[in-house]
């Protein structure tokens, strides 16, 4: 059997792993637009910091491919698919056909519509090659303007405060940071964390126009204020790559839908990761892009396998702040149970989502402990209701909830 995958980043890479650990005997081919070898995005960010090589940037050593037996070819864009026979063509001319076609292709940067936004001194962070154009660009030490006060923008702000190059302001359109993650407790604490790094914050403020001729000078805010800039990074979220799955004829909403099997409209095609919508719902998460990638590998190798879904669950990668925020934590009905401890004095705050005694959403500020317990009560649905007087405690036992 001859598998095909397009895209080489976490779900194709754990998708092609898993099958060889699954079947010894399939021809797995990976293809890639990117010129690199498999990096987790993450490494990303530590790399902007400075704390990172870039040699360390990448998951495996020289040769991993080969000893796993998997073929990766790389630097070489799908133009075209053929879902008959399933085949892909490439720009260079050359073509491949497949018995099972693998769509992990991901998704590239929302680039709104603002004036200004094609100015030489304009980024968007999702890439190494990305990555090395905007260091490039702001060792002349630039004031840098970040949009999106979200998971990303925020790890690219302290990643560059750190580096000490610029002073970095982030603006975000709604009235706190990381809206999805966080409510307005947590914001405030993060916020307040990072502006004495020295960190700008411009929250519930539009954008209308980046500023410039030629080159970038700041930005405008829909009030009419502007802010000076050199460089401005574009962190407005990701909007998955759908150019082959449209011409192919392939049934899309906003990504590539799949079934509970990771199976497209057409029956040897499948999809995972950013680009997949399942149940109507796009992740853009590791796990979810983890989880898809591992059924589906079981999946083509004829061992059935029913992806269900993954709870969202997000870690902020800023050193020196513990944040974790997992499930649902902002309800908007009012049938859910609200359990928080918050300790001003020391930044500590943790927050309980719970419907019917089960926990179904987290924050957990200040402290990693007890975040993979929290995690594995939202996993498990486990309910928690003799014991939600003492949940919240630093020195609470999780075990005696597992126990049984």
């Amino acid at each position: 059997m001859r598998i095909v995958i397009l895209g080489n980043g976490l779900s194709g890479t754990i998708c092609g792993r898993t099958v060889r650990e699954l079947d010894s005997t399939a021809e797995i081919i990976i293809v890639s637009e990117e010129k690199h070898p498999y990096y987790p995005r993450p490494n990303l960010i530590d790399f902007l910091a400075g704390s990172i090589p870039r040699e360390k940037v990448f998951a495996f050593n020289e040769g991993w491919a080969e000893r796993q037996r998997l073929e990766v070819r790389l630097g070489l864009r799908a133009v075209s698919l053929d879902p008959g026979k399933p085949a892909v063509t490439f720009e260079d001319g050359s073509s491949l056909e497949a018995d099972r076609l693998v769509l992990a292709t991901g998704a590239c940067p929302f680039i709104p519509p603002l004036p200004g936004a094609e100015r030489e001194g304009v980024f968007a962070v999702r890439t190494l090659d990305d990555v090395l154009e905007l260091l490039d660009f702001i060792s002349s030490r630039p004031e840098i303007v970040i949009l999106g006060g979200g998971l990303l923008g925020l790890e690219i702000a302290r990643a560059l405060n750190f580096r000490g190059l610029a002073r970095v302001s982030v603006v975000e359109v709604f009235s706190r940071l990381l809206p999805r993650q966080l409510d307005e407790t947590g914001a405030s604490l993060l916020r307040s964390h990072l502006e004495k790094l020295g960190i700008r914050f411009f929250v519930g403020r539009e954008v209308s126009e980046i500023l410039g001729d030629r080159k970038v000078s700041g930005i405008r805010f829909k009030d009419g204020e502007t802010l000076q800039a050199g460089a401005v990074i574009i962190a407005s979220g990701v909007k998955p790559r759908l150019d082959l799955a449209l011409q192919a004829g392939l049934g899309c909403g906003r990504g590539v839908i799949v079934d509970d099997y990771l199976k497209t409209s057409h029956d040897r095609i499948y999809a995972a990761g950013d680009v997949a919508e399942h149940r109507g719902r796009i992740y853009g998460l590791i796990p979810a892009a983890f989880d898809q990638a591992r059924a589906l590998a079981y999946n083509l190798c004829g061992q059935t396998k029913k992806y269900e879904g993954t709870i969202p669950a997000s870690t902020l990668k800023v050193v020196g702040i513990y944040l974790t925020s997992v499930g649902l934590v902002n309800p908007e009905i009012p049938e859910y149970e609200i359990l928080t401890r918050h300790k001003p004095d020391s930044g500590l705050y943790k927050k309980l989502v719970l419907k019917e005694d089960t926990v179904i959403g987290a924050i957990w500020f200040g402290t990693r402990k007890g975040t993979q317990e929290i995690s594995r009560l939202i996993q498990t649905g486990r309910k928690i209701g003799e014991f939600k007087n003492e949940i919240l405690e630093e020195d609470f036992d999780f075990s005696r909830i597992f126990r049984d």
